[in-house]
């Protein structure tokens, strides 16, 4: 807990997450708020995940209960949406059951999973724990194949959704940070598969990441890889003390920024800007690669500049996703937030001579 008060980028991003209603009555979040319809997307099991984290830093930094009760009730959907027939997490939940696709993610399930156990620390709620433990079983037995990991499974069955070139339905080096979730559970639980099979999809991570982005041709397209990609980078953060490590790091932190900074005239992601500037300060932090303070300044104003200030409470203080061609996106999205309010705040703890604290709590 803090004693100084919270910068009011901070404040005002908490306030959205609290008063919005982008996390709704029953605690789960939506994907995103439509801002011209003023009305949000579907309740997302993995946005709800991420949004537990994020309340949850929220909560350190600030000492205010409101985000701790507002982690609880989005952990308790999420235990009330695992399906105890399938032994899954569907990806999406309604109030009625009503879904237009009743689909498994791997992805999805380790944000839950990071999510949860961060909680069941803050709370000491066995079931929290006990829903990322079934999680993670799910991704082990269910997912995982001996060529790679199935991306999407067709619930109840757990059929593998045939994959196409988009890269939220591929097999690659993104879904490492899901695998952080192992991680999580083995320290945990002391259960040593989940660690074996955070270090299968590292080997597999290390070897295959540098034709990520090189498989999309199409530039606009390409910065949506950079979200992914990120993904991966922010990962080798729990295996920092390693050569290859160290090395692939460095070598895309290089890359992202090239490419952020080739494209983003036509298309920039908010949360690419967040996710490049977090992974920066902890790899400096750690002593794996030197910081850049030139780039690092410049991510972290253009970062910034997406934060939504406005009357209507539904928007301001959230960020924006992006802009297309000078145009802002139709979207305030709660991962764009919660990256980006973490980014800053390191960015401001460095600027403050504070300690940057655990990679654990990584959003």
């Amino acid at each position: 807990m803090t004693t100084c008060p919270p910068p009011p980028f901070l404040q005002r991003a908490g306030r959205w997450f609290l008063h919005s209603g982008i996390q709704e009555p029953e605690g789960g979040v939506a994907r995103y708020h439509y801002i011209s319809d003023a009305r949000n997307a579907r309740i997302s099991t993995e946005i709800t995940g991420y949004t537990v984290s994020a309340l949850l830093e929220l909560h350190d930094r600030t000492g205010d209960a409101a985000y701790l009760q507002a982690a609880s009730r989005a952990g308790d959907l999420l235990c009330a949406a695992w399906d105890a027939k399938a032994l899954a997490m569907p990806f999406e939940w309604s109030a009625t059951g009503e879904l237009p696709e009743h689909h498994s993610y791997f992805f999805d399930n380790g944000i839950i999973i990071r999510g949860l156990v961060r909680l069941w620390k803050a709370t000491s709620n066995q079931r929290y724990l006990d829903i990322a433990v079934l999680c993670g079983e799910s991704m082990s037995r269910d997912f995982v194949n001996k060529e790679d990991i199935h991306p999407i499974l067709i619930l109840p069955g757990k059929q593998p959704l045939p994959r196409d070139p988009r890269w939220s339905r591929s097999s690659d080096c993104y879904q490492l940070k899901s695998a952080l979730g192992w991680l999580d559970l083995a320290a945990a639980t002391g259960r040593r598969q989940f660690e074996a099979d955070f270090e299968t999809a590292l080997e597999r991570g290390l070897r295959t990441h540098a034709q990520f982005l090189a498989n999309e041709p199409d530039r606009q397209r390409r910065m949506d890889r950079l979200h992914a990609y990120s993904y991966f980078l922010e990962a080798l953060l729990a295996r920092i003390e390693r050569p290859a490590v160290r090395a692939a790091l460095a070598e895309g932190i290089d890359r992202t920024s090239f490419e952020l900074r080739s494209i983003r005239g036509d298309f920039e992601r908010s949360d690419v800007n967040g996710q490049l500037l977090r992974v920066r300060l902890w790899a400096d932090a750690a002593g794996a690669v030197p910081l850049n303070e030139a780039e690092a300044a410049e991510e972290a104003a253009s970062a910034a500049s997406y934060q939504i200030i406005s009357a209507d409470g539904r928007h301001d203080g959230g960020f924006n996703f992006g802009r297309r061609n000078g145009a802002l996106s139709n979207f305030c999205n709660p991962v764009s937030t919660a990256f980006v309010i973490q980014a800053l705040a390191l960015w401001d703890d460095r600027s403050h001579g504070k300690a940057l604290g655990d990679w654990h709590k990584l959003i």
